[in-house]
């Protein structure tokens, strides 16, 4: 069953995420130096998302 358009916030679901893709942990990590190239792209480490 789907929600009525009056019980949906103003602007549609704005809400940040708190678990990065893969591929936007890579790019935060490249960003921050913690990443050079040839890393291993399985067990990144955590990152928390920018704010």
């Amino acid at each position: 069953m789907s929600q009525h358009k009056s019980f949906k916030p103003p602007g549609g679901n704005v809400k940040a995420r708190n678990v990065l893709k893969r591929f936007e942990r890579i790019d935060l990590l490249k960003k921050r130096g913690q990443w050079k190239d040839g890393d291993r792209v399985v067990a990144l480490v955590k990152t928390k998302p920018e704010e």
